[in-house]
């Protein structure tokens, strides 16, 4: 019986709903403008998820945190963000994207340049700066590009979940974006942080 005692005192102080802007909200705000990258939409997303967590609250069963609890709400409120707010990607589109890359690669398709080398890059996970270059990155890419990286890189996302969110036709056109994503953020970072002088 006391088991039982402890789970509903647990479940009553993780579900205070008066702490939750103070205790989680900051952490929710970062966790949206990373994958956002847009302020006003990650606050309206934080907000509406406080308030489907107020609406739901009953339904938490303490399996987790509360601040995991409220990320995940806030990862359903994002993916349906991107659902509402995306087109299908054009064959122009993927075509007109591909003219960007001729500057990687020669008539033979081999690189055109080569990449630095990347000096101690685990040090730079811990390091404030890099994260801000990083998200600066990803920003700077065009925005049906950085919308796929932020699903299926940060977010984790699968696949054909990831092509069903943004209107991709075929899982082959999500892995070429992908790959110019990939392309495009790593020479930022070689520009604008490994490489900076």
């Amino acid at each position: 019986m006391s088991q039982i005692h402890e789970f509903i005192n647990k479940v009553n102080t993780l579900t205070d709903p008066e702490t939750w802007v103070s205790q989680h909200g900051d952490a929710m705000y970062r966790y949206a403008l990373m994958r956002l990258k847009n302020p006003t939409v990650a606050e309206d997303l934080v907000q509406e998820t406080f308030l489907a967590a107020l609406k739901a609250r009953h339904n938490f069963a303490g399996k987790s945190s509360e601040k995991t609890w409220l990320i995940g709400i806030l990862k359903h409120k994002i993916i349906d963000h991107f659902r509402k707010s995306k087109r299908e990607v054009l064959v122009e589109d993927i075509n007109a994207e591909a003219d960007h890359q001729d500057e990687f690669f020669d008539e033979n398709g081999h690189w055109n340049t080569r990449f630095g080398v990347w000096n101690r890059p685990n040090e730079a996970l811990e390091q404030k700066e890099f994260w801000e270059i990083f998200s600066s990155c990803i920003s700077d890419l065009p925005e049906h590009l950085a919308d796929l990286y932020i699903l299926r890189e940060i977010n984790g996302m699968q696949s054909d979940e990831v092509c069903k969110v943004l209107n991709i036709s075929t899982t082959n056109n999500m892995w070429v974006m992908m790959s110019r994503a990939r392309m495009r953020i790593r020479r930022c970072l070689e520009a604008r942080w490994f490489n900076a002088a």
